[in-house]
């Protein structure tokens, strides 16, 4: 952890490259600094994943309205200062990409962070954290 999971109406998928949001929005999350200037979220353990919704309802149904919703999920550990300063970097970085598109239509963005305190099971297998722990 932590993993960045976007949901999206797919109806933005022609104004907007989501691989660049998600490259982005990972870059933005390894930027965060900790009260000490401690990067916050392990290089190997970050991730961002776009999914377009198959089936959507927005709003009254009356526009082509477009919906983005990112939900952020870090485990426990860390301050309210810090949480606070990973969504509010995580939706500005959001907010600059989907600049061109709010322009041109209806759009919401909603960014949710989750902490994990109360995991039954975090069970966990790669190679990745090693390459970045040198």
């Amino acid at each position: 952890m932590p993993h960045l999971v976007i949901l999206y109406t797919p109806n933005i998928e022609r104004e907007t490259d989501m691989s660049a949001l998600c490259r982005t929005l990972a870059d933005t999350m390894l930027a965060v600094r900790d009260e000490a200037g401690k990067q916050v979220f392990p290089t190997g353990g970050t991730r961002v994943l776009a999914y377009p919704a198959a089936h959507y309802a927005v709003a009254d149904g009356k526009g082509d309205y477009a919906f983005v919703y990112l939900n952020l999920r870090m485990g426990a550990g860390r301050s309210d200062a810090v949480k606070k300063r990973a969504g509010d970097a995580i939706l500005d970085s959001a907010k600059r990409h989907f600049e061109p598109v709010f322009a041109r239509r209806l759009i919401g963005i909603t960014l949710n962070v989750d902490e994990s305190p109360g995991q039954v099971y975090d069970g966990k297998h790669s190679n990745l954290h090693p390459l970045f722990n040198k």
